[in-house]
């Protein structure tokens, strides 16, 4: 049986980040870190990218109300050891306790910029010029 060659995550590696986002939410909700910087703002998990073996989770935050997004994201890094021992007694099913990684999610700012682009004059002009040429060929 051949495997697919496909660049994408398992299905395995999209349950099981599914599972840690979940479990990262709730330990960051509890509060449970002493740090100013990530105690003054709220963080939002959108999503966890496993590594192939699991063993390691790329957490994608987003900092609401911080004044420094980068410096929430330095912050979480540099308790990651400590969320991780927090977050173990939720993912007891694991073999090995992943590492956390944390990174600023952009992808917010992505779809802003999409929408934008949408948005604007020239492609509705090109929008606009599509249904008169379907009238012209009836």
């Amino acid at each position: 049986m051949s495997r697919s060659t496909t660049s994408g995550p398992s299905q395995r590696m999209l349950r099981v980040g599914e599972q840690v986002r979940h479990a990262l939410s709730e330990t960051l909700q509890r509060g449970e870190i002493i740090d100013p910087v990530i105690e003054n703002s709220v963080v939002s998990v959108s999503e966890v990218r496993m590594s192939p073996d699991l063993k390691i989770a790329t957490a994608f935050v987003s900092p609401l109300g911080a004044g420094d997004d980068n410096a929430v994201v330095e912050a979480l890094n540099k308790h990651a050891k400590f969320i991780r021992g927090r977050v173990s007694g939720a993912l007891r099913q694991m073999k090995y306790m992943p590492e956390f990684r944390f990174r600023l999610d952009t992808s917010f700012d992505n779809f802003a910029k999409i929408n934008e682009l949408l948005k604007s004059p020239e492609v509705a002009r090109d929008l606009g010029d599509g249904k008169n040429n379907d009238k012209d060929e009836e």
